[in-house]
């Protein structure tokens, strides 16, 4: 007799989740939980070894404490203190698939079910095409179009910039990876499995990305809007998080090199201002992307739904 738990049929990227345990309730629960242990337990956690380290080195805790988490005016450790509250989105996503839905961590990487390197590396290539695209269409653009944050003057490169760099070399492909695991895995999962819907899996966790990124402009919660948008859609088409992560790596190396380079880094982290005459770099960069991910996965015939045999919820687990 056939297991009534094995699906019959191999589940699209934003659909796993009902392979799990079952219950409507299940998504509702696990998207509150990851918002409140990202914002409430997360960053106390991840402040602790910091407090430790200031401790051994006689300096001022709480002085220095304030000072880490001041984002208006980053140092490259309150940087490296915001890469690894976002990077811990992953564990987090990992817990909230095994406690609240009975499905191991790894169905939240692809349907296949793991990161696909390969894959990942191919899309990195991708994104590198895109951003390409992207300076041509910027250098095409009236000069009102440039950002106001950036000057046209190379900023000294000093002992500071060096720790910057360090930090978004070193921890920035671990923060978008957060960030993708949080919006583009576990959101899409649980709005796709809650509402059976691909576009539901893709416009509920892009408006929540754009609102997660705090006060802003019009044409920059467009622009977060819109990246949301791509970037889910990718997930959905290709059945995993590895082309979203690699164009949100790029993306931040590419933002936090200019703001290295030409800015400054609290502005980066704190956009407020914006034109719309930026939408049409952006929106070149990410349709770019997509249109060549798209199409070289459907060259490798890349596979988008999980094998029915492998997609069961362990026992005893929920």
């Amino acid at each position: 007799m056939s297991d009534p738990s094995v699906p019959r049929e191999g589940l699209p990227y934003h659909l796993v989740q009902r392979a799990g345990a079952p219950g409507w309730w299940r998504p509702v629960v696990g998207t509150i939980g990851l918002v409140v242990i990202m914002l409430g337990l997360v960053p106390l956690l991840v402040q602790i070894p910091f407090a430790v380290g200031y401790a051994a080195a006689g300096r001022s805790v709480s002085a220095s404490m304030q000072r880490l988490v001041d984002l208006e005016n980053p140092t490259p450790l309150g940087l490296a203190y915001l890469n690894l509250v976002l990077a811990a989105a992953i564990p987090v996503t990992w817990l909230l698939m095994r406690l609240v839905h009975g499905l191991r961590p790894r169905w939240l990487a692809s349907v296949f079910p793991r990161i696909r390197w390969g894959w990942f590396a191919t899309c990195l290539g991708l994104a590198v095409v895109s951003l390409f695209a992207t300076l041509v269409v910027s250098a095409a653009l009236p000069s009102s179009a440039s950002d106001p944050q950036v000057s046209s003057t190379v900023n000294d490169f000093t002992s500071t910039t060096r720790d910057f760099l360090l930090v978004v070399v070193l921890l920035t492909p671990l923060q978008a990876a957060g960030e993708e695991y949080a919006f583009r895995g576990y959101l899409t999962q649980a709005f796709g499995g809650l509402f059976r819907s691909r576009w539901a899996a893709v416009l509920g966790p892009a408006v929540l990305f754009a609102l997660a990124h705090g006060a802003q402009s019009a044409p920059v919660f467009f622009d977060r809007f819109a990246f949301g948008i791509v970037a889910g859609v990718l997930v959905v088409v290709t059945g995993g998080l590895e082309a979203g992560i690699a164009m949100h790596v790029l993306n931040n190396w590419l933002a936090f090199g200019l703001a290295l380079a030409f800015g400054d880094m609290g502005s980066t982290l704190n956009p407020t201002g914006g034109s719309w005459w930026s939408l049409p770099t952006t929106l070149t960069q990410s349709l770019v992307y997509l249109g060549l991910a798209l199409l070289v996965a459907r060259r490798r015939g890349l596979q988008t739904t999980s094998n029915p045999a492998v997609l069961v919820a362990p026992r005893g687990l929920v």
